[in-house]
């Protein structure tokens, strides 16, 4: 409760008291502003100069657009309608200009007296409405406008200086609305507290808060919107990162127990039993790990790696060190798929050392347990007590590990596969099974820019794996334009019945599964250049037509995830063992799913799927030391946008690159983990990949601001700031980080 209502900061003031109930409501559930502060946030997305205007030639169709342009003509025109039988309908018919284009206003009914009045010829003003076609033409139907009268007091105070701000907006309120609200708070803007400490501030030549706010929503030149511009970004990259560097050198204050391999142990023991050398980089990884895991803080570490990169050998190696060092070590999968296909890999790599407390085990051997959903109760059991008692050594599971009836004895380490599809919290509840802060890997193969790096896992300390371990094979791919060259469909079938005949195996992916309720008519078929019309291509649709069609004789299985877990087991089994030649599945093999025999694999409607989902799944084939070969399926037009995207997968194999292309198509929100909260993203002004060098020096200064002042007593206005943008759905999120 505010005793003192006078000394509250103007920026925490509610929109209603300032503007009114009517329009704050709108605010607050249209565009998620609720305070004068987030109003002052709310940013332009572009300016209009008064002399040059919004290319009417390029208008979009179908979106809320606002337009300055000047009137040509205005007719009224009189019909008869049902409800105005007797000619009496009317509608107003207005033409604007920009010189580059024009567009067709219209009115109707009693709607038509005030623009009729209003919109004569030579008038010039501002109009928004949503762009939809009309006898072939371009019109907005009772747009809602502005005049630009230049001479009435009111207009010209509202509009003053040489460009006009378009706000992000919409139907409910127009950019101009939003604008004149903005001016109603501005003032305000002079009371807004500065977070960044003012040597930083000083020694980059940046504006004060106040007068970046002051110029982003009424510059007089293009110099101001810079300025101020770079200003706002510095504040977004930099509190971002005080909160990260916050949450680092909180982590550095918690105990943790120093996990160091035992000289002659279980790790010297697999060691010596591999068939290969590691890679450099392999080695160069490993030694950080170890070194983390030797302090007394929790490691925190993220480690990128291509796929196929090695990654779980140098996780399996972390394990066994902490194993050795007398701790558990749990791994987490996202799919019980995967789990199984670790747990799999893992005993398969350790051989009699994986048969801890069993004849013919091996006298350094620890025992490897799998833990799932979906485990009768009898094996569930005994997992839960091998854990318990500290016998088994390491656990591979899914989410089922963090249950609250599972204990361990000691947990030492727990490594996190593939982050991006775990949840927070699900890491923190498993973190909260140690007796301390259990030490903390996270494994990664989709690549991602050293900034965004920065931004979402700014809490983690990132080891990157950048070679392939040798005798591994370059994979070829190709875009197929189904609708465009039917016969390189045909052809592309030709292809996987030679890898057949060779003696490999091949997948065929497809979007959506096909059991779902859907009209007989609407089944997807491949290479139909239906365009958008038709539903995605279905698992079992597409199984059935190649096993009678293109791959009649050859052994054809699905693999979805809505299959009974025990049923993909079986189907992985037999399709890791060769007893079948093509596996049609969904995305379930996307992630860790490792068979060395597959070479080709075909992705149908292949525009359907996300840039670093392509990458993943191109990554399943040529894991063995034949070549492999990846087939993008798609039927969009060669100049789409989409297929833009499919010839740059095909064009390169290096991840990073490939990241860097999804995320400038991508709305950085997706990217930061904001998109599940709604309109807010956190970041507005900041982009991550353009401002690379931004991010970078923000977290040095970041990270020294922090190490001075962790508590920052000495910069409130930092600390005000930090609060304002880590609502609490963000604060959560990298609490838990």
């Amino acid at each position: 409760m505010d005793l003192v209502p006078g000394l509250r900061e103007p920026l925490h003031q509610p929109l209603k008291s300032v503007l009114g109930p009517a329009t704050a409501k709108v605010m607050a559930e249209h565009l998620g502003l609720h305070t004068v502060g987030d109003l002052l946030h709310h940013y332009p997305r572009r300016y209009e100069e008064r002399g040059q205007l919004t290319h009417l030639a390029d208008l979009p169709m179908d979106e809320h657009v606002t337009v300055v342009a000047q009137v040509a003509d205005a007719r009224l025109h009189t019909f008869a309608s049902a409800k105005a039988p007797r000619g009496k309908g009317q509608r107003l018919e207005v033409t604007i200009t920009d010189g580059s284009g024009r567009l067709t206003l219209v009115f109707f009914g009693h709607g038509v007296h005030k623009p009729h009045k209003d919109l004569l010829p030579g008038t010039r003003a501002m109009f928004a409405g949503k762009v939809s076609v009309f006898n072939r033409r371009l019109q907005l139907a009772h747009p809602a406008y502005e005049l630009l009268r230049g001479d009435a007091e009111e207009t010209v105070e509202s509009w003053a200086g040489a460009l006009i701000p378009l706000y992000p907006a919409t139907a409910k309120l127009e950019s101009w609305k939003l604008a004149k609200a903005i001016q109603t708070v501005l003032p305000a803007a002079e009371e807004a507290v500065d977070p960044l400490p003012a040597s930083l501030r000083e020694g980059r030549g940046l504006l004060s808060l106040p007068e970046a706010l002051r110029k982003i929503h009424r510059p007089h030149t293009q110099a101001d919107i810079a300025a101020a511009r770079a200003r706002l970004k510095w504040d977004e990259a930099f509190v971002l990162q005080v909160a990260l560097a916050r949450r680092r050198h909180a982590e550095t204050q918690l105990p943790a127990v120093p996990r160091r391999p035992r000289p002659d142990g279980l790790l010297t023991a697999f060691d010596d039993r591999l068939p290969f050398t590691l890679t450099e980089g392999q080695q160069k990884v490993s030694r950080e790990i170890f070194d983390d895991l030797a302090t007394e803080h929790p490691m925190h570490r993220l480690l990128q790696g291509e796929v196929g990169s090695g990654k779980t050998m140098v996780a399996l190696r972390a394990m066994l060190a902490v194993v050795d060092a007398g701790g558990q070590a749990a791994m987490l999968a996202p799919t019980e798929v995967l789990a199984q296909q670790h747990h799999r890999s893992v005993t398969e790599m350790m051989g009699e050392l994986a048969e801890g407390g069993m004849l013919g085990g091996s006298e350094h051997a620890t025992k490897v347990v799998l833990l799932t959903g979906s485990m009768g109760t009898a094996a569930r059991r005994q997992a839960m007590l091998d854990l318990a008692t500290g016998e088994a050594g390491i656990v591979i599971g899914t989410h089922a590990l963090i249950e609250d009836k599972v204990q361990f004895h000691d947990l030492g380490l727990v490594v996190v596969d593939e982050q991006h599809r775990f949840g927070v919290e699900q890491r923190d509840a498993l973190r909260g099974k140690g007796k301390q802060p259990p030490h903390l890997l996270v494994m990664t193969a989709t690549p991602i820019p050293r900034t965004v790096a920065m931004t979402v896992f700014g809490d983690l300390e990132t080891s990157v794996l950048d070679q392939l371990p040798a005798g591994r094979s370059p994979i070829a791919s190709h875009v197929v334009p189904a609708a465009d060259k039917p016969h390189f469909l045909a052809r592309a079938w030709e292809r996987v019945r030679e890898e057949v005949e060779n003696g490999h195996q091949a997948y065929v992916v497809c979007p959506r599964i096909g059991d779902e309720d859907e009209t007989p008519k609407k089944k997807g078929r491949p290479a139909e250049g239906e365009g958008d019309k038709r539903p995605p291509l279905a698992v079992l649709d597409v199984a059935d037509q190649l096993a009678k069609g293109p791959l009649s004789g050859l052994g054809v299985e699905v693999l979805h995830g809505r299959m009974q877990p025990d049923g993909k087991d079986a189907v992985m089994r037999r399709y890791a063992a060769g007893e079948t030649d093509v596996l049609v599945a969904t995305t379930v093999i996307e992630v860790g799913v490792n068979v060395p025999n597959a070479t080709a694999m075909v992705i149908m409607d292949a525009d359907r799927f996300g840039v670093s989902q392509l990458h993943q799944l191109r990554g399943r084939v040529g894991r063995g030391s034949a070549p492999g070969l990846c087939l993008l399926v798609s039927e969009m037009p060669e100049a789409s946008a989409a297929r833009q995207r499919l010839n740059a997968v095909a064009a390169t194999l290096d991840g990073f690159e490939l990241s860097r292309i999804d995320l400038e198509q991508r709305r950085e929100g997706d990217v930061l983990g904001q998109a599940q909260s709604g309109a807010r993203t956190s970041l507005k002004v900041l982009a991550v990949i353009e401002d690379e060098e931004i991010i970078a020096e923000a977290r040095a200064e970041a990270t020294a601001v922090v190490a001075a002042d962790p508590e920052l007593t000495g910069l409130p206005g930092l600390r005000t700031a930090l609060d304002a943008l880590l609502d609490e759905e963000r604060e959560q999120y990298l609490e838990k980080g």
